[in-house]
């Protein structure tokens, strides 16, 4: 019986999995990029990639 359950189990979950792999003709992935193209703000001066809300390392340098 716990068998079935399982079984049953793992192939409604592969059925789900083949709808969520499915894809229409003439419709993009949702988030799907160029290759090559990262997302994210660059910094203007050095143009390294801005991580988290404060400014750039090559602004805020302590000497």
């Amino acid at each position: 019986m716990v068998v079935k359950v399982v079984i049953l189990f793992l192939v409604g979950m592969g059925v789900m999995a083949m709808f969520g792999k499915l894809t229409l003709p003439g419709q993009k992935k949702p988030g799907a990029k160029k290759p090559g193209q990262l997302g994210g703000k660059k910094c203007s001066a050095c143009g390294r990639y801005m991580i988290g809300k404060g400014p750039c390392a090559c602004r805020s340098k302590k000497g």
